[in-house]
């Protein structure tokens, strides 16, 4: 992605407009990162209009430079390389049911729902299964078999039920990626990206048998978690015209098929979606407030990191981000 130079010593560079409005748009952006300022857990806020980067700042001692753990914002990428390996024939589809898939790790006596649970499900949050986050994320990640304990966890619902946000959902999604692919994730992750400049995955998580770990524990910068909206806002495509993801994919990924649990907000395949400052938004939302949000219909891709070992749903600071990227929209109006 460009970068504009105006203001650069600044943090800031205009959005595009002349005269009188271009006055008032600086204006508009300047009083943002005041804004974003007085957030204490705001680490980085970068902001990119119609492909080109035009504010981006570090607060309270970070730097743009430095990778974050994105936390539960990897959650989008790993529906990223499913999309990815449906179109490259590596999976059937989002109908294809998962208990073939993961045959060797299935419980000995397992419930029969297991065997209508889709990979559809796995994205959407609605496998049925018992949640392997929050309270019982420490007793998950401390098994020997991070797959086997979440396919033997209960059923407190039925396959395509409510939302059970379950970061065992997208690593059973890992995992059949690598069986399925005979690769890792990371691998996968880093070959099918390898077109979109500027974006990379640092450190990553493993459970015991090796497989990384879906939907946590990524690291990122915030330029590479950047780029990886460009690609969604661009619709599949780099800045160089090379089709990544289908616009099918994408298109069904902001599909809602659910309500979240934590904000009534919609879900889709790993992406949440909701109308921000009256613009449809999808965005993806890790623990601490490691955000990426986009608006197609303003052409704005931003990307937010956060301190990460404070929560933002309970204190109101995810809140408080969801109202400055508020603010963003409505200054490029």
């Amino acid at each position: 992605m460009k970068r504009r130079t105006i203001l650069g010593l600044m943090g800031l560079a205009p959005f595009v407009g002349t005269g009188s409005a271009r006055a008032a748009e600086l204006a508009g952006v300047d009083a943002v990162f005041d804004r974003a300022a007085r957030l204490e857990g705001l680490r980085t806020l970068s902001i990119a209009r119609n492909g080109e980067i035009v504010s981006e700042r570090a607060f309270n001692g970070a730097s743009l430079g430095r990778s974050t753990n994105i936390k539960s914002a990897s959650k989008s990428v790993i529906s990223a390389l499913v999309g990815m390996a449906i179109d490259k024939g590596v999976l059937k589809g989002v109908d294809e049911p998962i208990a073939p898939l993961l045959k060797a790790d299935l419980p000995a006596n397992p419930d029969a729902r297991l065997e209508r649970v889709t990979i559809g499900h796995l994205l959407s949050m609605q496998a049925g299964l018992e949640r392997m986050s929050g309270g019982n994320y420490g007793r998950w990640v401390s098994s020997r078999n991070w797959v086997r304990t979440a396919l033997a966890a209960p059923f407190v619902d039925e396959p395509g039920g409510g939302m059970l946000y379950s970061t065992a959902s997208t690593h059973l999604l890992s995992a059949i990626l690598t069986k399925q692919s005979g690769r890792s994730t990371l691998a996968l992750a880093r070959e099918w990206f390898r077109p979109l400049d500027g974006f990379s995955i640092g450190g990553w998580e493993r459970d015991p048998q090796g497989i990384y770990l879906g939907g946590n524990q990524m690291a990122m910068t915030p330029a590479s978690l950047l780029a990886f909206g460009e690609l969604y806002r661009r619709r599949g495509v780099t800045a160089k015209g090379e089709r990544l993801i289908s616009e099918a994919w994408i298109d069904q990924s902001w599909t809602p098929r659910t309500a979240s649990v934590f904000n009534g907000d919609g879900y889709g395949y790993s992406w949440f979606l909701r109308n921000m400052a009256g613009e449809r938004t999808a965005y993806a939302w890790g623990f601490g407030g490691q955000m990426l949000y986009i608006v197609p219909s303003r052409g704005l891709t931003i990307a937010m990191t956060s301190r990460e070992d404070a929560p933002s749903a309970r204190t109101g600071y995810r809140d408080a981000l969801h109202g400055l990227t508020e603010a963003i929209i409505q200054t490029t109006a």
